[in-house]
């Protein structure tokens, strides 16, 4: 199978300016732009960045681009302007930024550039000359989103962000120069922006240059991922924790998981299909859910966080006992599930399970309690628990933890002391 070929039966391109075999038939220089207007990227760019990566395996070139000089104007949204950012913070969040991609690629080569260092010294009047005299404000309003804002006069679009486009196709123009890049890859919602490079090349040097862009990846409801949307799953683990980075991927439906399979994990297909033929045989067991988790994460994080992620999950969801996980996946669990510390001289004549529901917010109060353990909904170290009056003891506890589960998803960890 080609290179393309693969792309297209992972499901990986949306938008190509020209036959998309002829396109990745020759070696490419092939770039790929990020926003800096945050301090991490998250799971929608991190689409596009394996992408890229399946590229730079086969052969291809990579260069990634943190946009800390475009990121300074901000590519217009749909509704409103984005908020200006300061030089400051621009850098920054691209020093982030770049660090983050060095950890998803790992041993694949690739050249790191920010744009702020030739946007910011370009001259006005040259630029107005040499790059705006190629955009046609005719062309500009007619792009999907500029249309929108200016038939809404409650969203009218400012010049500064009208300009975006010029300053895209000029970082192409510029990255074409000096490395000799003839492929620009994105998301499909920037496909007008990428276009906007391939014209321009071919207006001011007579050649010709190659895009193509990968469709949004979106969630079970339809919506893109992204900080814009709400609800973006971040790469930095200070803004989404490996355990649950983790988590939101075996969380998927079955719906989704095979799609994000192909998109998100190299897996080859044949053992993609191998996996989804026995998940539908045996979907409660969540195999190809634990796949995809495990991978991503991996990927992102690291194979220890991963492990560690995996491990704690499996404790507090799964058939692991809670007194048998790693010290580190330990400190995972009782990082990330609710917890409630009880002092063992409390716990010498007794102490309410129903209480201790209460008190670590499993429920509402001690009647919601009695009726989930009468209901069989409340299991206590794997143990259902049928009484409403069980008490809790000092032997309850192993290694200093008990776990109680309400159903499903809610935990609770008793931490003894």
């Amino acid at each position: 199978m080609t290179l393309s070929e693969e792309l297209k039966a992972r499901g990986l391109v949306e938008h190509a300016s020209a036959d998309i075999e002829k396109i990745l038939s020759t070696p490419r220089v092939a770039y790929l732009g990020s926003d800096a207007s945050s301090d991490s990227m998250q799971i929608g760019n991190l689409a596009a960045i394996l992408t890229m990566k399946r590229l730079g395996d086969a052969g291809h070139k990579l260069i990634f681009l943190a946009g800390g000089g475009t990121s300074l104007i901000g590519d217009p949204k749909e509704k409103g302007e984005r908020p200006m950012q300061s030089e400051k913070v621009i850098a920054a969040n691209t020093r982030a930024i770049e660090k983050q991609f060095k950890q998803v690629l790992g041993n694949t080569r690739f050249t790191l550039v920010n744009n702020a260092d030739w946007l910011g010294k370009e001259k006005l009047l040259p630029f107005l000359r040499d790059i705006g005299k190629h955009f046609t404000v005719n062309d500009l309003i007619k792009r999907d989103i500029i249309k929108k804002r200016l038939d809404n006069p409650d969203e009218s679009i400012s010049y500064t962000e009208f300009t975006y486009a010029l300053l895209q196709g000029f970082d192409y123009l510029t990255l074409n120069e000096k490395y000799g890049t003839n492929l620009q890859m994105g998301a499909s919602d920037q496909w007008t922006n990428i276009l906007s490079g391939v014209d321009l090349i071919r207006k001011r040097k007579g050649k010709e240059v190659f895009a193509f862009t990968i469709p949004l990846v979106t969630d079970a409801t339809g919506k893109k991922f992204g900080k814009s949307e709400g609800n973006a799953v971040w790469l930095d683990p200070k803004k989404t924790s490996p355990f649950k980075f983790y988590q939101f991927w075996i969380n998927q439906p079955d719906q989704d998981v095979e799609k994000y399979l192909k998109v998100y994990t190299f897996l080859p297909l044949s053992e993609i299909d191998a996996l989804m033929k026995a998940h539908q045989q045996n979907p409660g067991e969540r195999q190809a859910q634990e796949t995809l988790a495990r991978l991503v994460t991996e990927i992102v994080h690291g194979p220890a966080a991963a492990a560690c992620a995996a491990d704690a999950s499996e404790a507090l969801f799964g058939d692991t006992p809670f007194d048998l996980l790693s010290r580190e996946a330990r400190t995972v669990a009782l990082a990330e599930a609710p917890s409630l510390t009880l002092a063992k001289r409390n716990l010498e004549g007794g102490y309410s399970l129903t209480e201790a529901l209460v008190e670590g917010g499993l429920t509402k109060s001690k009647g919601e309690a009695r009726r989930l353990i009468e209901g069989k909904g409340v299991a206590l170290a794997g143990m259902t628990i049928e009484n409403p009056d069980q008490k809790l003891y000092p032997d309850d506890f192993k290694d200093g933890h008990a776990l109680v589960r309400k159903g499903k998803q809610g935990v609770l960890i008793l931490v003894l002391k």
